[in-house]
């Protein structure tokens, strides 16, 4: 994948493309496991008073996942040699899996406790790859801060649903 990343980097279209795959797929994947569980075990929950409408999910995560492969975008049309950028390539791929996998053990699993188990592993990974865009561009990095928030507040209202359905 390094060889065709670095011919794209010429090609901002190509780029464009490497960039959106796999926040696509996770996005695709993620909703796969999430959309059928929401109304019937997922309405059948206890939830917290914070937990906000089924509604806000979807506009909230189409923002977020834009952001998230623009912040990509800028990271791939870096100079292949640049120090640091394989790292940050590695670990935004990394937590973007984490991502998809968290609907997986939530929704498809019907497990809460699995779900808080990967959030916070998803957010460790989320706040690496933010470090390690900011090393490399600012813009990049100042693009995934609103994604870790939102994954903070979902990190607590897994939590929540995990204390009052356990």
């Amino acid at each position: 994948m390094n060889e065709v990343i670095r011919k794209s980097q010429h090609n901002p279209l190509l780029t464009g493309l490497y960039a959106a795959l796999p926040v696509a797929a996770a996005a695709v994947l993620g909703n796969v496991a999430t959309i059928p569980n929401i109304p019937v075990w997922y309405a059948s929950l206890a939830k917290p008073s914070f937990n906000p409408p089924n509604w806000i999910f979807g506009p909230v995560w189409t923002l977020l996942f834009i952001m998230m492969a623009y912040a990509f975008y800028c990271i791939l049309r870096l100079p292949h040699a640049m120090a640091g950028r394989r790292l940050a390539i590695g670990l935004f791929l990394i937590q973007m899996a984490l991502n998809a996998l968290w609907s997986w053990a939530f929704f498809a699993a019907h497990n809460p406790l699995a779900g808080l188990i990967v959030i916070v592993c998803l957010w460790m990974m989320i706040a690496a790859t933010i470090v390690s865009f900011f090393r490399l561009a600012r813009t990049a990095g100042a693009l995934l801060v609103p994604y870790i928030l939102w994954v903070s507040f979902a990190l607590v209202l897994n939590a929540a649903i995990f204390r009052l359905n356990a």
